[in-house]
């Protein structure tokens, strides 16, 4: 890949690469397999963060305890993402690199604060991934790259969690919307807050300016609709096949609310 990046493509799981494939929107290359690599596979478990390899399935995420107890948001979406033999084969690695705003684990890596690790024949990287979306498609791993490692920090254990994916069915379905949260709540205000969005905008969105119109905020009715405001300013979601702009728009604000309401303390109304 480095001597020759146009004509290699790493692959893992193949569930997104050989669909597009046989739909001949991509070009003929040459495919080198990461799937079996060891430095990509497996879920390193440190004092202050866990190391998920970019190879992992969804089913290695599914089945993982700490990973359960301590990320379960990761664990959700995994679950969510297409049927067992997809889970089976599909990599979380993949799915970033795929870089579809639709993607099920990207707004839960957001709203995590994860970093990837990058390699190449230069060296290794770290970034935060907040950063690694540069546009619809696009992102900072360079042609010579793989995904290695994405980094979760274990800081999230007296933390709410929540997530919900709107789509067309229950199961394996690409998401209308997708709404994923982390927040902690003390002296009952909220402390600190995360919120991602996916299917609402050209890439997966950290919801950045309503997580400071909620920050230090008691979570009552008239928070909820000042955030609503400033959410619904935040995100500029399209007219597409699977949905209407205004629909994404209005069932964000919804799961914006459902999440205040998981939070302990909460009087906000249905």
């Amino acid at each position: 890949m480095a001597n020759n990046p146009v004509e290699w493509m790493p692959i893992a799981g193949g569930t997104d690469v050989m669909v597009l494939y046989g739909a001949g929107k991509l070009l003929s290359r040459k495919l080198v397999s990461v799937l079996s690599y060891p430095e990509m596979r497996g879920i390193s478990v440190e004092p202050a963060e866990i190391r998920v390899g970019a190879a992992c399935t969804y089913t290695d995420l599914l089945q993982h305890p700490v990973v359960a107890k301590e990320f379960s948001l990761l664990t959700r979406s995994a679950a969510w993402t297409g049927g067992i033999a997809n889970q089976n084969r599909g990599t979380l690695g993949g799915n970033i690199a795929n870089a579809s705003p639709a993607g099920d684990s990207l707004p839960v890596l957001l709203a995590y604060d994860a970093d990837l690790i990058l390699v190449s024949a230069r060296g290794e990287r770290r970034i935060p991934y907040r950063t690694f979306h540069t546009g619809y498609k696009k992102s900072l791993l360079g042609p010579d790259e793989l995904i290695q490692t994405v980094c979760l920090r274990r800081e999230f254990a007296n933390c709410v969690a929540h997530a919900k994916k709107v789509g067309a069915r229950n199961a394996q379905a690409i998401s209308k919307v997708f709404f994923a949260g982390v927040g902690r709540v003390a002296d009952g205000q909220i402390e600190s807050v995360r919120l991602a969005a996916g299917s609402v905008g050209p890439i997966p969105l950290r919801l950045y300016k309503t997580e400071a119109a909620l920050t230090n905020q008691v979570a009552n009715d008239a928070t909820f609709e000042n955030a609503k405001r400033i959410l619904q300013k935040e995100v500029q979601p399209i007219d597409d096949i699977r949905s209407s702009a205004r629909y994404r728009s209005v069932v964000l604000a919804n799961l914006l609310r459902e999440f205040l309401q998981s939070l302990p303390g909460a009087r906000i109304s249905s």
